[in-house]
């Protein structure tokens, strides 16, 4: 099993499908940087539905050694760049993330990237769920912004609708 270190929004987005608790069976060891803990507190401290990262003992705080000074004038969360230093300097693993801007400049620095709905997809592929559909629904209807298209090639990636001819 690969291991991976993630950002706040595949937690928030699996949590809120109740889908967080396949982390552990896709993963080996699971890394959450400090940064990404203090959103989740500041998260819960305001009242929003995402997870208490205490309540879940399979991740394990830690946090790169240096961040690259010219990621810091990237237009980026602190989460975000500190996942992506931490893969910088653990490359096997996986980061987790879904920021757009986020995916393409770790895919730059040739980091592995997984989304949440990646995540889906190998959760189908490995048993976890007989069907990913209703859960794609599921996060568009939590906030995450997932195009027609991108809905479109997912589910046909996971045999579950006919690619749109265009």
């Amino acid at each position: 099993m690969p291991d991976a270190i993630t950002n706040t929004s595949p937690l928030v987005y699996l949590y809120r499908i109740g889908a967080l608790d396949w982390l552990p069976k896709l993963f080996g060891e699971i890394w959450l940087p400090s940064a990404v803990l203090r959103e989740l507190q500041e998260g819960i401290r305001l009242g929003y539905d995402v997870p208490d990262p205490n309540k879940h003992t399979w991740l394990k705080i830690k946090d790169a050694q240096a961040i690259p000074s010219e990621w810091l004038a990237l237009d980026l969360g602190a989460g975000e760049i500190a996942t992506m230093t931490l893969v910088l300097e653990n490359p096997t693993r996986i980061a987790l993330l879904d920021d757009g801007r986020a995916r393409k400049i770790a895919e730059a620095a040739g980091l592995q990237v997984w989304g949440t709905l990646r995540v889906l997809l190998e959760a189908k592929s490995r048993g976890l769920a007989e069907r990913i559909e209703p859960l794609v629904n599921r996060l568009a209807e939590t906030g995450m912004w997932i195009s027609d298209d991108v809905r479109e090639r997912i589910l046909a990636i996971a045999d579950e609708k006919k690619k749109m001819n265009r």
